[in-house]
């Protein structure tokens, strides 16, 4: 970057070379017309990741966040800015337009599907631009597999990342009733050990455990007890369909 400053370019995208080099060749190959979904299969075969990557369209959406004194790309606003202005609305550009895979559509409608899990991202910045696509979230509304959520919030704060200052700044207290409110299509939320006194207000199945991930061992743990309260919550489900 500093190559690129001493040109006269801009200098603030500083989130490492992998970062740069994962945008470049991303924009290499879109503009070679080979799809993101295609592009996001490779880079996954060559990181050795197992899983099945899908991004959501591969039709381009952009994420804008309003604040009182303009509009920005969200690059500009998370990386250049540090998440600093305030946030009075997010716009998903091109999401009316764009419509889902139909690998994600084919996943989602996968009779053997056991859950879809919501990973503790911010809802807003990461997960809203998903929802955006009309066509997933009409997909999710048909889903029978259970619905669970991460709460994004310990203690009412963040891990890292803005959430907790953007639930703020849109006048949404920080807590795990109102993450539940948002999706408001959950069967369950999972909520940390801390925030537990928080669960008999939800209004939904709450599981409570440790949510902080500070190592691989964490992650497997939450993961593993994300699917057991799933596959709790479906075996209610089933007990209520044969009491019917």
């Amino acid at each position: 970057m500093e190559a690129v400053g001493g040109l006269g370019g801009e200098t603030w995208f500083r989130l490492g070379d992998r970062d740069l080099a994962m945008h470049v060749e991303r924009t290499h190959a879109l503009r070679r017309g080979v799809s993101l979904t295609d592009f996001t299969a490779t880079i996954a075969r060559r990181l050795d990741i197992a899983a099945e990557i899908l991004p959501m369209s591969d039709q381009r959406v952009e994420t804008m966040v309003v604040t009182p004194e303009e509009t920005l790309p969200f690059q500009r606003y998370f990386v250049g800015l540090q998440c600093g202005p305030v946030v009075t609305r997010l716009e998903f550009h091109g999401a009316e337009q764009a419509s889902a895979t139909t690998q994600v559509l084919a996943a989602l409608r996968n009779p053997d599907l056991a859950a879809i899990i919501l990973c503790p991202s911010n809802p807003y910045l990461s997960i809203d631009p998903i929802l955006a696509v009309a066509d997933i979230r009409e997909a999710l509304d048909r889903v029978t597999a259970p619905i669970v959520a991460v709460s994004p919030l310990i203690g009412g704060a963040a891990v890292k990342g803005p959430t907790a200052k953007i639930m703020a700044e849109l006048g949404i207290p920080a807590d795990s009733r109102s993450i539940a409110r948002h999706y408001g299509f959950l069967d369950g939320l999972v909520i940390d050990e801390t925030d537990r006194s928080e669960a008999a207000a939800i209004g939904l199945p709450v599981h409570v455990t440790s949510t902080w991930m500070r190592s691989l061992e964490d992650r497997d743990r939450l993961a593993m007890a994300c699917l057991n309260f799933a596959a709790d919550l479906a075996g209610r489900d089933d007990k209520r369909r044969q009491d019917a």
